[in-house]
């Protein structure tokens, strides 16, 4: 950091410097033209002397007015950079997120402003990848909320009609259930996405069992995982954990979710808890399609999926529930993905 602020320090010395030199050559230029002044003649007191005030005054009016000329054009030079990060950023504020800032040389190979550049580049790329995200996760919600809909209203339809063996109406009725459920698991995930985003502050705090609550997590989503005929290796002690019980169980919920989803029939899912000094970490891990590296930075932004075929359930919401809520404990969450093994490991601070 300390490095970062030589350059910005040597530039408020170098801008001092300008202006020094500016004002230095107003007042130069002025005694000039006082000298050739008096010299012929030209300016001269009534009894043939120029006193002290009559001097300071014209000095101070001469070198103003030369200072205004020569900063007229002068200002042109040193302002035109910051007039091109200000029409990039009106760019910005008026939705092209394809803004992007470039300065030329020399002034491009100072290093404050090559910082500029970066951190605005930066800025425009991850706001024109939001904007897509978001656009994406329209489109997306929509469809994901259209389905169910439209399955729900089409089997209703023809209950209606009557005349149905039982064996179909059992198969209907459990369409519905099936889609009505669907509807809320997405409606509750963006209701707690919602809720955790607008939340600044932990609250609610209390001391609880972490490996009962996860062993709770995994017995909920039995359902899921059994008609997978995933195998659970939960092989784990008893830890102790002081946070907010509620908020911790959807990171446990979303994870779980998140690896049945993506595991292969047969597969297993490993959970493991490490208790230390300050912290508990818990990692669970499954087989299956691995995250492309490029797509591992990403994953925890909301609406993001790595699946943009959209193949696979999911709305790209619950991981970003997942880093929002650990964030609120002063956490820290990671994924690893390779060698047909994926990892998500929650690092939680004991105490809060």
């Amino acid at each position: 950091m300390k490095r970062d602020k030589h350059p910005r320090f040597a530039l408020t010395l170098l801008l001092s410097l300008f202006v020094f030199v500016i004002i230095t050559v107003a007042i130069l230029l002025a005694i000039a033209i006082l000298y050739v002044l008096v010299k012929f003649g030209v300016l001269r007191a009534p009894d043939g002397q120029l006193g002290i005030s009559e001097v300071l005054l014209f000095l101070l009016v001469i070198s103003t007015v030369i200072g205004f000329l020569l900063t007229l054009p002068a200002s042109k030079i040193y302002l035109k950079p910051f007039n091109r990060v200000i029409d990039q950023l009106n760019r910005l504020s008026k939705g092209d997120f394809q803004a992007r800032l470039a300065f030329g040389n020399p002034i491009g190979d100072y290093p404050t402003f090559q910082e500029i550049q970066r951190s605005f580049n930066r800025a425009a790329e991850e706001l024109e990848h939001t904007e897509a995200l978001r656009n994406d996760f329209i489109n997306n919600f929509s469809h994901e909320f259209k389905t169910p809909i439209v399955s729900i209203a089409g089997f209703a339809k023809l209950l209606r009609r009557g005349n149905l063996p039982e064996e179909e109406q059992q198969e209907y009725l459990a369409v519905i259930e099936e889609e009505s459920l669907r509807l809320s698991s997405l409606a509750i995930n963006v209701l707690n996405l919602t809720k955790v985003e607008s939340q600044t502050i932990l609250t609610n705090v209390s001391r609880f069992n972490l490996s009962e609550q996860i062993r709770g997590a995994i017995l909920m989503l039995e359902e899921k995982w059994s008609k997978k005929q995933l195998e659970m290796d939960i092989d784990f002690g008893e830890h102790l954990i002081s946070a907010n019980e509620e908020l911790l169980k959807q990171v446990w919920i979303n994870l779980l979710d998140n690896a049945v989803k993506f595991s292969p029939p047969g597969g297993k899912i490993t959970v493991t808890i490490a208790e230390g000094e300050q912290e508990i970490s818990v990692a669970i891990s499954n087989r299956g399609k691995e995250i492309p590296e490029d797509c591992l930075g990403r994953v925890f932004y909301k609406f993001y999926q790595a699946d943009e075929s959209h193949s696979s359930e999911g709305n790209g919401i619950g991981l970003a529930i997942v880093k929002k809520v650990v964030g609120l404990h002063n956490g820290e969450v990671t994924v690893k993905s390779g060698s047909g093994l994926t990892t998500f490991t929650v690092t939680l601070p004991r105490k809060q």
